[in-house]
């Protein structure tokens, strides 16, 4: 919401994801209305809430799965509702995402999870996509795990997994839901590494979306808060900015653990 004191909006020098005026509405039911921010390219972006503020469903829409009731999307300098088609296909397959859970396939091994989007949508042959997947499982530490199936593998190596398959088209974005949901402290934090590390090496562009405070003060170079009842967004900058200097009540609250 534009009153709100901590909505340190900065210009956004080569952005690579526009959202302006976005709304969401289920029948009478507005879940919010009037969003708009940028991510810069390399940026590792946070969006954050408290339950049924809209994230999961802001990320759902940045992704194409479904449609806003009104507002506008650019992603990659492209109109993403309004692109068709192949240009609507090529974009798409410019964007990887990992869903909470991880979503392996349960009958595959990490190896066959990792190749399934090189197989869908390239023409490499049979060769070239095991060098492809088993260089992903690599940069996220699963070189040794990559022949067996996602039963065999903790919920940390699944996250992992997720982001190696995530990964494997050579996405400029990456968006990821709740990456650390379910994680013991350890090993979200070496989650939290991991994706520092993508960052930084790769230049890849991250979209994050979590509640998990660790995490958004140790990853985050810029985030954005939704509020259920603001049906909007209430602070955007930089999250430590934010913990230390928020005014307004709950966003103080959320970085703090506060009681509003």
């Amino acid at each position: 919401m534009d009153g709100s004191p901590d909505l340190h909006r900065a210009a956004v020098a080569d952005p690579v994801v526009q959202v302006d005026g976005l709304a969401m509405a289920f029948g009478a039911n507005t879940l919010f209305h009037d969003v708009s921010f940028e991510v810069g390219r390399g940026e590792v972006f946070v969006i954050l809430g408290g339950s049924g503020c809209g994230k999961s469903t802001l990320l759902k829409l940045l992704i194409g799965l479904h449609a806003p009731s009104a507002g506008r999307i650019r992603i990659l300098g492209e109109d993403l509702l309004g692109a068709g088609g192949d240009t609507r296909r090529d974009l798409l397959t410019r964007l990887g995402v990992m869903w909470q859970s991880g979503a392996l396939f349960g009958s595959m091994t990490l190896l066959e999870n990792v190749m399934l989007p090189l197989q869908e949508h390239t023409r490499l042959p049979p060769a070239a996509r095991e060098e492809v997947a088993r260089l992903k499982l690599g940069l996220v530490g699963l070189s040794e795990a990559a022949d067996r199936l996602p039963a065999e593998i903790s919920g940390g190596m699944a996250k992992r997994a997720g982001i190696a398959r995530a990964m494997a088209l050579d996405p400029a974005l990456l968006f990821l839901d709740e990456p650390s949901a379910g994680l013991d402290p350890i090993t979200s934090a070496g989650l939290d590494r991991l994706i520092q590390d993508l960052a930084r090496d790769l230049g890849t562009t991250f979209v994050v979306v979590t509640h998990e405070l660790q995490s958004i003060l140790a990853i985050g170079d810029r985030c954005i808060m939704l509020d259920k009842q603001a049906q909007g967004i209430i602070a955007e900058g930089d999250p430590r900015q934010l913990r230390d200097h928020a005014a307004h009540p709950t966003v103080r609250a959320f970085f703090r653990r506060e009681a509003a």
